[in-house]
């Protein structure tokens, strides 16, 4: 599976904006990721740019987990934020204070089902799990910078790498993982298909 990069007038403004962090719409997720199904059964798959509670990119493999019969799902980021409902933070989650905010964190998901037991599956049963132990929630030694030691084994670690990577780290970021001759799937802004880190994996493609 080649990388792949897409663009839109969205993406454009955000880099326009000199923003690094664009959380792109589940839907549009959904929409890319059939195309690619088959290709996650039994692997594990790295998000090492998403906030667990905040990336699309994390829902979507979360929820999809037993769909799409993943062996492991593993996310990084340089900071904690709260969930969905706004009433549950990922330091109640851990029982820790405000103060450790600014800390990163990884999270490493190897089972999903209705913890609540209300009928379904969704955010607060994957938060449940964390704080229950079943899924493993841990703040990093580092800032969680992909480039990181520890992040590097993690991504060791993975069978395919599925993110939007911060826009002025992009060049860099997809030079890691050729060099760790990873399969991803990431967004890019279009103009990244010139880069040179990128053209040659898109003739390839």
């Amino acid at each position: 599976m080649a990388g792949k990069t897409s663009g839109n007038v969205n993406l454009s403004a955000a880099k326009t904006a000199k923003k690094d962090e664009f959380y792109t719409q589940l839907t549009d997720i959904e929409k890319e990721m059939r195309y690619y199904r088959k290709h996650f059964k039994d692997k594990t798959v790295l998000c090492n740019c998403d906030d667990p509670f905040e990336s699309n990119f994390f829902k979507y493999f979360v929820l999809n987990f037993n769909r799409l019969g993943l062996k492991k799902l593993i996310a990084t980021c340089y900071t904690g934020s709260p969930i969905a409902n706004k009433q549950l933070s990922i330091f109640d989650i851990l029982g820790e204070s405000e103060e450790t905010q600014n800390k990163p964190y990884k999270a490493v998901v190897t089972t999903v089902y209705d913890k609540t037991g209300d009928g379904g599956v969704d955010m607060l049963d994957v938060a449940e799990l964390f704080k229950s132990g079943e899924n493993e929630l841990t703040e990093l030694e580092g800032d969680g910078d992909f480039r990181s030691p520890e992040c590097l084994e993690l991504l060791d670690e993975a069978d395919i790498v599925v993110t939007n990577p911060p826009f002025s780290l992009f060049r860099e970021y997809v030079g890691v993982l050729v060099a760790h001759q990873k399969k991803f799937i990431i967004i890019g802004n279009v103009n990244a298909v010139k880069y040179r880190e990128t053209f040659p994996l898109i003739m390839i493609f």
